[in-house]
């Protein structure tokens, strides 16, 4: 049975262009794979707790040694870790704020990123992700255009959120952009055509 995490980031809820887009494409990777298993990650309704002492303390503890503040921070991450290791398949929407992703996104990664266990350094000192054999779906909302120029250069989303992954083994990732919606109602309405169509397409791409 194939497993999928569906992690949404958006603090509009339902307002949500990225989310609206992320759940056709759900819908598109669940006719893809029957009977699929769905785990749900609403990082905008329920917003992790930002890294602080007592998830860094733990992180940096025996087990043994942890105080009780800290062993419930590294329970949350530890059951963060577990979602995403028994995912065959992630999709993540995720909405621009200032230029990059959403600070609950971004906690969401802080749990994530752990030393020996989803990411390690060789004996070289370079990064080995630990989190690897896994399809990984984005969308990408933006008011502007951010694909092309100028505008681009100053995309930190996309770019951020490509590293990430990597970094943890995760180099499968498809995008999908929601973008232009800020310009008009039917620029909006477009945006999410648009989006919509190449999830379709994406969704039930055949493997190269």
């Amino acid at each position: 049975m194939t497993n999928i995490l569906f992690v949404t980031t958006s603090p509009r809820g339902e307002g949500s262009l990225s989310t609206q887009v992320a759940k056709s494409l759900l819908e598109e990777l669940e006719a893809e794979h029957p009977g699929a298993e769905i785990v749900t990650r609403d990082l905008g309704a329920v917003p992790l707790p930002h890294i602080g002492p007592d998830l860094l303390g733990g992180f940096f503890s025996d087990a043994a040694g942890r105080t009780p503040a800290q062993k419930a921070a590294v329970a949350t991450s530890d059951e963060l870790v577990a979602e995403l290791k028994a995912a065959d398949i992630v999709v993540i929407a995720s909405a621009m704020i200032n230029f990059t992703i959403t600070s609950t996104l971004k906690a969401w990664f802080d749990h994530l990123a752990r030393a020996g266990i989803t990411f390690r350094y060789t004996d070289e000192g370079k990064p080995e992700g630990l989190v690897t054999g896994k399809k990984v779906y984005v969308v990408l909302a933006t008011g502007g255009v951010y694909s092309t120029a100028p505008l681009d250069a100053i995309d930190f989303q996309a770019p951020y959120l490509k590293h990430m992954l990597g970094f943890m083994g995760m180099t499968d990732v498809e995008v999908v952009r929601v973008e232009g919606s800020i310009f008009s109602p039917e620029a909006a309405e477009q945006a999410v055509a648009t989006a919509t169509e190449k999830a379709r397409a994406v969704a039930h791409a055949v493997p190269a």
